[in-house]
């Protein structure tokens, strides 16, 4: 006589073939359904968010690169101040089909001066670290005072950049972009500074 205890549990009963293959094809359009939606998302980020960019000359060297490729961030600037240093691109003031790109030196309100190649900004020496000596420009340029809503961008080597020097200081509403990430070469892959 069999007692509770020793009574054997039957085995548990196997997924039959067509069983397990509802289940891999489950999990399978699980697989995909989340694969559609992240491709989804990251086609809205790079649509609305970011935007590739090739750098077309040498007036950003040697940070930026002729014909190097990198992001943009459209959106920054409606969370964030546009602040000195900050690689920016935007619509040529002389030709709005164009797009450049520069480093913004000085904020509306600021008083800029150029003296033998020196960046003064509101009577302060500004040091430019990413401007190395080969590249400076021993120009000067008389102090103005940046309009309202206007900023002063410079190239980074200085000696060969078309920049406020040239064409006068930036509208805001010229602005589309901040430098933010090196793609191509795969040498220059990272964050723009």
């Amino acid at each position: 006589m069999d007692t509770p205890e020793s009574a054997s549990a039957p085995a548990p009963e196997q997924p039959s073939q067509s069983e397990r293959e509802m289940q891999n094809l489950r999990v399978l359009n699980t697989w995909a359904r989340d694969l559609f939606f992240s491709a989804v998302v990251l086609c809205f980020l790079f649509l609305f968010l970011y935007q590739p960019v090739k750098v077309e000359g040498g007036s950003m060297e040697p940070g930026l690169e002729d014909q190097e490729r990198i992001f943009i961030n459209k959106l920054v600037y409606r969370i964030e101040r546009i602040e000195p240093g900050d690689i920016i691109v935007f619509r040529y003031p002389r030709d709005p089909r164009k797009s450049f790109i520069k480093r913004v030196i000085a904020l509306p309100g600021d008083h800029v001066r150029i003296s033998n190649g020196r960046l003064y900004v509101n009577g302060e020496r500004i040091l430019e670290p990413y401007v190395p000596t080969e590249y400076q420009d021993s120009r000067s340029y008389p102090e103005i005072e940046v309009p309202e809503d206007n900023y002063f961008v410079l190239g980074d080597h200085r000696s060969m950049s078309n920049d406020s020097r040239e064409f006068g200081s930036v509208p805001r509403s010229f602005i589309y972009g901040k430098a933010v990430f090196g793609y191509w070469p795969m040498e220059k892959l990272g964050v723009v500074r």
